[in-house]
């Protein structure tokens, strides 16, 4: 496979969460735990982040994050990674495979990126991998909330659409659909992410604000796999306190008499 770059975007300004990358999550900014909980992951060989925020890289310096300033023009997390990828050529270094960490999925584990990269190590020719990500199964209910971004697959694991709807559609309401919450984190060849680079966002991706739709209206396939793992994506308010719970448990449960060492 080669060498693996991680890379998390991270962008200050969101519309419906500003700064929630440097908002603190007990003690410490969200932005430092998922660079924290990446960097244990053993197939990255080195891990940055790439901010188009001056505040975001001292933060990144006071807390010994490598990190690189890049444009502010970037519309995606996927061009902000390819615009490191660009820089790593112009100096003579190119890494075989790119990994997009999300800056606003603290929950992410060592775990999940090394079954993100799996396919890039299949030795089978006819699944040669280009993209890849993770799905996760979700019932109905939360199948029907448009911030969870739902994906179907074909039988070998390749995506055939990422959409803000409850796909599968059930007509006939048998209870027979199963249903699979896409985790936003991505690993693509280098090939591949300036494919994604050079062509022009596609009608699917501005219709549904996903990105990723960009690789299938083009032929580019995505290799999905199921994780037993969730995660939450920090969007809003309701998002934030559920994963600050989720943290001050692991504390606790870590620390049983409340100290920290």
């Amino acid at each position: 496979m080669g060498k693996v770059l991680g890379v998390i975007p991270a962008h200050l300004e969101s519309t419906r969460l500003p700064r929630k990358l440097l908002r603190p999550l007990c003690g410490r900014p969200m932005l430092a735990w998922v660079y924290d909980r990446a960097r244990q992951a053993p197939g990255l060989d080195a891990l940055a982040v790439a901010t188009d925020s001056e505040e975001i890289l001292e933060v990144c310096r006071l807390h010994n994050i490598p990190a690189a300033m890049t444009s502010s023009e970037h519309r995606s997390g996927t061009d902000r990674v390819f615009e490191v990828m660009s820089r790593a050529l112009m100096s003579g270094s190119r890494e075989d495979v790119y990994v997009n960490i999300q800056g606003d999925e603290p929950m992410i584990t060592p775990g999940h990126l090394e079954q993100l990269l799996g396919p890039f190590r299949s030795s089978e020719p006819d699944l040669e991998t280009q993209v890849s990500t993770l799905k996760v199964a979700i019932g109905s209910d939360d199948a029907r909330n448009p911030n969870n971004v739902k994906v179907v697959t074909d039988f070998r694991g390749r995506a055939l659409y990422f959409s803000r709807a409850p796909v599968p559609h059930e007509r006939d309401g048998s209870g027979r659909a199963r249903y699979y919450k896409h985790l936003g984190v991505y690993a693509y060849t280098a090939d591949a992410l300036e494919k994604f680079h050079r062509l022009p966002p596609s009608e699917l991706e501005l219709a549904e604000k996903l990105e990723q739709l960009r690789f299938l209206e083009n032929g580019i396939p995505i290799t999905v796999v199921e994780t037993s793992q969730d995660t939450i994506g920090v969007d809003t308010e309701e998002d934030f306190r559920k994963v600050e719970e989720y943290f001050q448990g692991r504390i606790v449960n870590h620390y049983p008499s409340g100290g920290r060492t």
